[in-house]
């Protein structure tokens, strides 16, 4: 070989080699064979830069892991090419249920990672004996992540891992560990703390620690009781509460952004909206029937520009407008009977720079849901009429309505307030959502040199039956004053109620000072009274009515 060829080589690798963003694995044991073998489908994510790159899993030491048939599908690709997540499904034929080590090694991990770490390593533990409790063979933690997950510099957040076990075990996360070589090096990132429970928390730091990290967790699950684990040879093994039974894991690419103006959801960092599914909820769906997850985000003052998951390869991604996605996906027969997770962010930019929302998660099983009753259906008519307001210091519009109900199962509306307003300073209108029982409380606050008068009116709260049916019942009312629409209450118990808010200050306010600090004072004095602490106040519209102008005699 030339040594002209032999450069070029190099560089070539060089070129591709510094491209890894992590990778997880999970596991499913399918069934035993005539000839007493197991069948287990092992399924993993590969993270690189491009969809051009890969891996694969080999057996460690020889452990007789089995002959192997591997499918590779792209999953999603961030929009500028930053990365790119495959999932593999690797079908493994093997001799006997004995345990068994799976490793994935090699170089390199993205440029410039900021805990030292260079190159890859991973490791999944498969454990297969037959577990005494169920009499059926362990199954792995189910997960699943996203290549990279997005803070900035000053803002706390916490990412909420998904973690669950199909035989009901107890899930634990802990860094990997170089001694066990779990990973080259396992160095964890100074900015993040992890609990046992799997949720990571980073804290504000400073702008020297802005950069990529490489998160290797390992992921374990822990017996409720102490169980037997039998393999086919008759050979048996007790595990205690305290004993690890199987491992995978859990790496991905934390990335501290420089410092946003405010750390405030929904102003730069986008934030979920209704009817987003809520983290770790539980969703439901037979083979061959489309499962369709509708997801809601906005931003003020940064653009959204694209939804970012992880989950099945088939998962279709439709995007209605911006913030607006449908994820639909359709299980096969192959994947009855199991569970998968869904992960998402919503990511923004103003120019080059990005922002990611709150990471939630879902989890998908295929099959009827548990929770559907049987008992014969029961009819029941629905009366609803429109509720006057409160009084209220406002002049209201006449207006004639006439609301007509046919109820089967409705997803939650919101309806804006129509009113007509006297010449005042500053009108603002604020769309607040809590779950909690609702009362009419008058609130005034002062701060900042301005005064604010808040009338709210809530309906009473209404929960839905189950495994009823309502049958049309037209309603026909007509009230003199501004209609206040019914609102839809959903099983989550969530209330939306408008707030219209009178401000007068000594000195002109913008939209900017009303985001920024009113409203913030406002979520202070709700909380003060009693309302949950996860609130959310957002500013709808605003406008201004008119200046006093005080004239000095001689003036």
């Amino acid at each position: 070989m030339s040594p002209s060829l032999l450069l070029l080589l190099l560089l070539v690798y060089s070129s591709q080699a510094s491209q890894f963003l992590g990778t997880v694995m999970t596991y499913y044991p399918k069934n035993t064979n005539i000839d007493g073998s197991w069948t287990v489908v092992l399924r993993y994510k590969l993270n690189f830069h491009s969809c051009t790159q890969s891996d694969s899993w080999g057996c460690l030491r020889d452990e007789g892991c089995g002959m192997s048939d591997v499918v590779l599908r792209k999953v999603d690709e961030e929009r500028s090419g930053e990365w790119c997540q495959r999932e593999g499904i690797m079908t493994r034929q093997v001799s006997s249920n004995a345990p068994f080590q799976l490793v994935l090694d090699g170089s390199t991990w993205i440029n410039n990672i900021k805990n030292g770490i260079s190159d890859w390593r991973a490791v999944t533990l498969v454990e297969l004996r037959t577990r005494s409790d169920t009499g059926q063979a362990n199954t792995s933690p189910q997960t699943t992540i996203l290549p990279a997950v997005r803070v900035p510099s000053n803002c706390q957040r916490d990412f909420n891992l998904l973690a669950f076990d199909l035989d009901e075990d107890e899930v634990n996360c802990r860094y990997g560990n170089t001694l066990l070589a779990e990973c080259n090096p396992c160095t964890p990132p100074s900015v993040l703390s992890l609990s046992s429970s799997c949720t990571l928390s980073f804290s504000p730091t400073s702008s020297s620690n802005e950069g990529p990290y490489a998160v290797q967790l390992m992921m374990e699950d822990f017996p409720r009781e102490t169980i037997t684990l039998t393999q086919t040879d008759g050979s048996q093994e007790e595990k205690t509460t305290s004993d690890t039974i199987s491992k995978i894991p859990v790496q991905f690419v934390l990335w501290v952004d420089p410092a946003v103006p405010t750390c405030t959801e929904g102003l730069y960092l986008p934030m979920f909206l209704p009817p987003t599914p809520a983290n770790r909820a539980r969703l439901y769906t037979p083979v061959s029937q489309t499962l369709e997850i509708s997801i809601s985000a906005e931003a003020t003052f940064s653009t959204i520009s694209e939804l970012l998951f992880s989950g099945p390869h088939n998962i279709n991604q439709i995007t209605q407008s911006a913030g607006q996605y449908i994820l639909s996906w359709t299980p096969t027969e192959n994947e009855d009977g199991e569970s998968y997770p869904i992960c998402f962010i919503v990511q923004a930019l103003i120019n080059s720079t990005k922002y990611h929302s709150e990471l939630r998660c879902v989890i998908v099983t295929v099959g009827p849901d548990p929770t559907t009753s049987t008992t014969p259906t029961t009819t029941t008519t629905q009366t609803t009429t429109t509720i006057p307001p409160t009084t209220t210091p406002l002049n209201t519009t006449a207006i004639n309505t006439t609301t007509t109900q046919n109820t089967t199962t409705i997803p939650p509306t919101t309806t804006p307030l129509l009113i007509t307003t006297t010449t005042t300073p500053i009108t603002t209108t604020i769309q607040t959502t809590a779950a909690f029982p609702t009362t009419a409380t008058p609130l005034n606050t002062t701060a900042i040199n301005t005064t604010t008068t808040q009338n709210t009116t809530t309906p009473p709260s209404t929960t839905p039956t189950p495994t009823t049916t309502a049958s049309p019942s037209p309603v026909n009312t007509t009230e003199d004053t501004t209609a206040f629409p019914t609102p839809v209450i959903t099983s989550l118990n969530q209330f939306i109620v408008g707030l219209r808010v009178k401000l007068s200050s000594s000195s002109p306010l913008s939209e900017e000072n009303i985001r920024s600090t009113i409203i913030q004072q406002l979520k202070d004095e709700l909380r003060r009274r009693g309302l949950p602490e996860d609130i959310t106040l957002r500013l709808v519209s605003s406008m201004q009515l008119g200046v006093a102008t005080t004239v000095t005699p001689g003036g």
